[in-house]
């Protein structure tokens, strides 16, 4: 990233942020649940802002990564796209012109990087489509951006192991995701 980007986080709910980006007065924005919710925010926000490049920091369930662990985003899949029974691989979207797999660039070296699988419901189980973290904005706000021309980085805090107690396993990780989360945005931020 330039020091002359315009920055903003791009986050689902205010849950996963505790107050902690809201009391520090950054470019903040909730996108809500979900592709469509995601994909809307993120082209309203680049549209009327003018970002340069979104950082969409949020909660994912691993099977893969262990829980507390934060994970940069090096590919997204989308693990909810299935037309096979039209003869396309699980994850394609037909007669796209962007690829099935979005690769994005890097930013930590310190950090363990993944392909995340983003699809319109939560996850309790290992996807179909392989994938090593799970969540249900990530590929929908980088289509967005890719196709507008803005950067993109995505870090995920593991708060469940994406299994029959995800859901309990999220709601209380919730206060240590947002502390690692916003530490991750302090140090994108004051590098810029």
């Amino acid at each position: 990233m330039s020091a002359i980007s315009k920055i903003a986080a791009i986050i689902a709910l205010p849950d996963e942020s505790q107050g902690l980006f809201e009391n520090a007065n950054c470019n903040l924005h909730f996108c809500g649940i979900g592709k469509v919710n995601a994909a809307f925010t993120a082209a309203e926000i680049i549209l009327k802002h003018g970002y340069t490049h979104l950082i969409n920091l949020g909660t994912a369930g691993s099977q893969k990564f262990p829980t507390h662990t934060l994970v940069e985003c090096s590919a997204l899949v989308q693990r909810d796209m299935d037309l096979s029974p039209l003869g396309f691989p699980l994850g394609v979207t037909p007669f796209d012109s962007l690829s099935s797999s979005l690769d994005i660039d890097t930013f930590f070296t310190q950090l363990p990087r993944g392909i995340c699988g983003t699809g319109d419901h939560f996850a309790t189980g290992a996807p179909a489509l392989p994938c090593d973290l799970v969540d249900m904005e990530a590929y929908a706000i980088a289509k967005v951006c890719k196709k507008l021309g803005v950067g993109f980085t995505a870090i995920k805090y593991i708060s469940d192991g994406s299994d029959h107690n995800a859901h309990n396993d999220w709601a209380g990780n919730l206060p240590r995701a947002a502390e690692g989360l916003f530490a991750v945005f302090e140090s994108i931020t004051s590098n810029t």
